[in-house]
C-alpha cells in the first residue's frame, strides 16, 4: 500500500512538473513573441551607406490633405524668405496632374509633353489667365515632403518655389501601381 501512494505521489509530481515547465516555455515564448514587436525594423542600406527610400503609398482620400499639405510647406518656406504666401490653383492643379501622368506614360522626367507641348502650353489649355513662372518636377517613390526637401536643395527648383512673382501653385502627382510617383508642381504669377 505504501508503494502504491509512493509511486502516486511521484506520478502527480512529475505531471505537475511538466504542466509547470510547459506553461513557463509558453509565457517565455510570449514574452519573446512581444520582444521582437519592439526592436523597430532597421532600413536597408543602399552601396552609398544611406538607407534605401520606402514606398510611400497614396490613396484616394490622401488628394486634398497632400495639395494642402504641400501649400503649408510652401508657404512657411515663403514667408520665412520674406514672400507672400501662394494659393492653390485649379487650373494650375490640372496642368500638374496632367503633365505627372504623361511622364509616366514617357517613363521619363522630363518638361516636354509626348505631345510636344512645353509646361506654358499644358497651362494654357487650362484656361489659367496669369502667367506660368515655372514647372519643378520628379520620378521618385519619396513622399510630398521629402520631395520638396529635394527640390529647396537644389537652386533652379528652389528659385521657382521661391519667386517673388509667385501669386499661384499647382502640386499633382501620378501613382504607378509599383509605387514610382510622378510629381508635377506649378508656379504662376
Amino acid at each position: 500500500m505504501v508503494t502504491r501512494n509512493w509511486l502516486r505521489l511521484v506520478g502527480y509530481f512529475q505531471i505537475d512538473g511538466m504542466i509547470k515547465m510547459t506553461r513557463s516555455i509558453v509565457a517565455l515564448l510570449v514574452i519573446l513573441i512581444g520582444l521582437t514587436g519592439c526592436l523597430g525594423n532597421s532600413p536597408t542600406l543602399g552601396p552609398d551607406g544611406k538607407p534605401l527610400p520606402s514606398v510611400f503609398r497614396i490613396g484616394g482620400k490622401d488628394k486634398g490633405k497632400i495639395q494642402f499639405r504641400v501649400l503649408d510647406s510652401v508657404n512657411a518656406l515663403r514667408v520665412a524668405s520674406g514672400l507672400q504666401p501662394v494659393e492653390l490653383s485649379a487650373e494650375l492643379n490640372a496642368a500638374a496632374a496632367t503633365h505627372s501622368r504623361d511622364m509616366s506614360v514617357q517613363n521619363r522626367p522630363w518638361h516636354f509633353g509626348s505631345d510636344g507641348s512645353s509646361p506654358i502650353d499644358r497651362v494654357a489649355r487650362t484656361g489659367y489667365t496669369g502667367q506660368m513662372l515655372g514647372e519643378n518636377i520628379s520620378e521618385t517613390f519619396e513622399s510630398d515632403v521629402e520631395t520638396l526637401a529635394a527640390w529647396m536643395q537644389e537652386a533652379a527648383t528652389r528659385d521657382v518655389i521661391l519667386s517673388p512673382d509667385a501669386k499661384f501653385m499647382g502640386i499633382s502627382w501620378f501613382q504607378e501601381a509599383n509605387g514610382k510617383i510622378w510629381w508635377t508642381q506649378i508656379f504662376g504669377s
